[in-house]
């Protein structure tokens, strides 16, 4: 199923998910790995020989993973890919496993619901988890729970489990509780919590403590075990040095020598059902596994590719819509093994065909205020023996639907020629460093009516890099925490009055039903030096600062929304309706003090953070100095996994922002509008395998369109 990580590469390969084992096995005989298995189709051949001549060539220096909803023999075929490599010790590193008990979790969830049919079990005691509503279809978790005479439930919420339960204690926020935890390699970090519980609720850890008759506390367990572990002596020193670091120092386990067993990928691993149609289960990407659909951000923020909120869908291939006579949004029934969900058409492009991806979490009835309701439960045809993909899955039409709340074509750039997200290969930027400039037309720095804006001290700008942007869209919520920007709901998203102040735009470039490039680009304010929302404001609510930022004066704004007519980016937001609720108490807690709660009737848009510029600001005056550079670190940047996110004085010719401004790969969006924006963008880079790509030629790779 279309992913980011495959949006991300240079080259994807959608194929069926049963058809992922066959494909590794081909490129590992290819790379010299004993994995007998049947031959690729014709059309897959030449990609499977260009990738496994790919890594024969880089020895030592390449990386093969499966992804964790791949089967056992998929994950032996990369382990063993690695060691025929070379890859152990140099890219690939092998410990004991973190996980203290490793067990077979299907199995053993299977063996309790047995011990609990047969009445077996006679008090069961449930932590955080909610099996009533996502565990195996086929195991029929609430009606063996409904035999168990005792039952207790330590969970977030009252949940579809805790329903069923004589007890439900509340658990304490991970950000009010005491624990500790391991990193992927071992080390070990403290928890330490933000808050006290709200609510009186208490962690896993105090609880089982009681269970366990000691009844002690979260800080008093973590602490004593952390003594017992390190002794008595220096300890305090120990104690304080974690608390302040983070993390416990010499903790992580030590590299192992592993041998790959010679049979580890001989034998293939059965597909469930039977059928033409396959069906892929996967997490959402934004709420997950479901446990996360109560919250307002996550439902409204858009899928990094179908820009769909508040909803799950039925995701097809273009093809496979065609094929079985289905449209956008036609609700269709989706039956596997005599098990049945209803659900509405979504066109993927990209998608592979004969495949029908249904994400999970969705579909709550007991999730709160925010979560029930939404969308169908995809778990209900989820079973044991096939947890990630079956065969023989069938649709049927039902009827017609209504739209989807998604935000696809809200805001939208049209490009009429221009170059929007700037895409190039490593190969034009040898041969011509400065392609990206060529692509479109740049106003000269005199070709201007408006007189320049002078500035005696800092002059704010930003810088995205669409070469490390991966679309996750952790910016949008960052920016909604931090500046509250309040969550307005499906009805009015299908309206297109989402609040959001950092949009992430999705391109496609080429056959949207074969394998179709993608490209990111997230859009904020572009805190234009000639602002063509400053002009037209009739109150002068939108003006423009001594540091080069283009604010907003909230107390003016009289709603004409001129601003947002005039602003060729679409990256303004109004209040239509009274959104954000500034009267019950325990939500004043969520919004930023530092940031104004604004209310119906006014227009608002990124700031730049400007709160932190102040802030930030005050301590330099207070230290008799100026704002060092990356001292400022906006909410959009500081959450930015890939760090594609750069800010700072562009005046100052050392700063970070500065001298990304120069390089060759920098360009202005919509430049050719001479608005001069503050925020710019670095080109994305491609690095195609020309065995598999004919090398592009300069400037075709702009042409992005969105998907429908």
């Amino acid at each position: 199923s279309p992913s980011l990580t495959g949006a991300t590469a240079d080259h994807s390969l959608h194929v069926a998910p049963s058809q992922v084992e066959t494909i590794a096995r081909a490129i590992a005989r290819a790379a010299g790995v004993n994995a007998p298995g049947p031959e690729v189709d014709g059309a897959h051949q030449a990609w499977v020989a260009a990738v496994a001549a790919d890594l024969v060539k880089h020895r030592g220096t390449s990386l093969v993973i499966a992804g964790e909803t791949q089967p056992a023999t998929v994950h032996a075929l990369a382990h063993a890919l690695n060691d025929a490599l070379g890859n152990v010790g140099a890219t690939v590193t092998y410990t004991a496993p973190v996980e203290a008990d490793s067990i077979d979790h299907v199995e053993s969830l299977r063996t309790l619901v047995r011990d609990m049919e047969a009445g077996n079990v006679n008090t069961l005691i449930i932590i955080g988890g909610n099996p009533v509503y996502n565990a195996p279809a086929d195991l029929n978790f609430a009606a063996a729970l409904d035999k168990v005479s005792h039952r207790v439930h330590l969970g977030l919420y009252v949940d579809e489990t805790a329903a069923l339960c004589h007890w439900h204690l509340p658990e304490a926020h991970y950000l009010e509780a005491w624990g500790d935890a391991l990193a992927f390699d071992g080390t070990a970090a403290i928890i330490q919590p933000l808050i006290l519980p709200l609510y009186g609720g208490k962690s896993a850890l105090e609880m089982i403590s009681a269970l366990a008759g000691k009844g002690a506390g979260g800080y008093d367990l973590v602490r004593q075990y952390w003594k017992d572990r390190h002794g008595e002596t220096g300890f305090e020193a120990f104690w304080r040095a974690a608390l302040s670091k983070g993390f416990v120092e010499a903790t992580a386990l030590p590299a192992k020598t592993v041998t790959i067993r010679p049979d580890a990928a001989s034998q293939a691993t059965p597909v469930a059902g039977e059928g033409e149609l396959e069906v892929s289960f996967r997490l959402d990407p934004t709420i997950g596994d479901g446990r996360w659909a109560n919250n307002g951000w996550l439902q409204e923020l858009p899928k990094p590719l179908t820009k769909i909120t508040w909803d799950n869908a039925v995701l097809l291939s273009l093809n496979t819509a065609e094929h079985l006579g289905l449209q956008l949004f036609d609700v269709v029934e989706v039956k596997l093994n005599d098990r049945t969900v209803k659900g509405q058409v979504w066109a993927q492009p990209g998608h592979p065909d004969n495949t029908v991806t249904l994400h999970l979490g969705y579909g709550r009835t007991r999730a709160g205020q925010v979560g029930t309701g939404m969308g169908f439960n995809a778990y209900l045809l989820r079973t044991s023996d096939a947890p990630w993909f079956a065969k023989g899955v069938t649709l049927r039409k039902i009827s017609s639907g209504s739209q989807l709340a998604r935000t696809e074509l809200h805001q939208v750039l049209t490009q009429e020629g221009r170059p929007l997200a700037r895409v190039g290969t490593l190969q034009q930027c040898q041969e011509e460093p400065d392609f990206v400039q060529h692509m479109a037309h740049a106003p000269s720095d005199d070709m201007t009516m408006f007189t320049p804006h002078k500035y005696d001290g800092y002059a704010w700008g930003m810088v995205i890099d669409l070469n490390a942007c991966n679309g996750c869209g952790a910016c949008t919520i960052a920016c909604q925490a931090e500046n509250n920007i309040p969550v307005v709901g499906k009805e009015q998203v299908i309206k297109q009055r989402e609040m959001h102040w950092i949009r992430v735009d999705r391109y496609y470039k080429g056959d949207p039903a074969g394998n179709p490039e993608v490209v990111h680009q997230p859009v904020p304010c572009m805190q234009c030096e000639n602002a063509p929302c400053e002009v037209v404001c009739p109150v002068a609510a939108t003006m423009h600062s001594e540091e080069g930022l283009n604010d907003m004066v909230y107390n003016r704004c009289v709603g004409t929304r001129y601003c947002s007519n005039n602003c060729p980016y679409k990256v303004r937001r109004f209040n239509f309706l009274e959104y954000s609720d500034t009267k019950t108490p325990v939500k004043q807690m969520a919004y930023n003090p530092d940031v104004t709660v604004r209310t119906r009737g006014v227009m608002e848009k990124c700031t730049y953070c400007v709160q932190r510029i102040n802030l930030a600001r005050i301590q330099a005056k207070k230290e008799n100095r100026k704002v060092r550079d990356g001292e400022i670190v906006t909410a959009c940047q500081a959450v930015c996994p890939a760090g594609a996110i750069s800010f700072g004085d562009q005046h100052d010719p050392e700063s970070v922002v500065s001298k990304l401004k120069q390089d060759s790969r920098n360009y202005a969006l919509l430049g050719d509008l001479n608005t001069r924006p503050r925020t710019t963008y670095m080109a994305k880079i491609r690095n195609p395998n020309p065995e598999l790509e004919a090398p592009t030629t300069h400037g075709s790779s702009t042409e992005q369109t969105h998907g429908h």
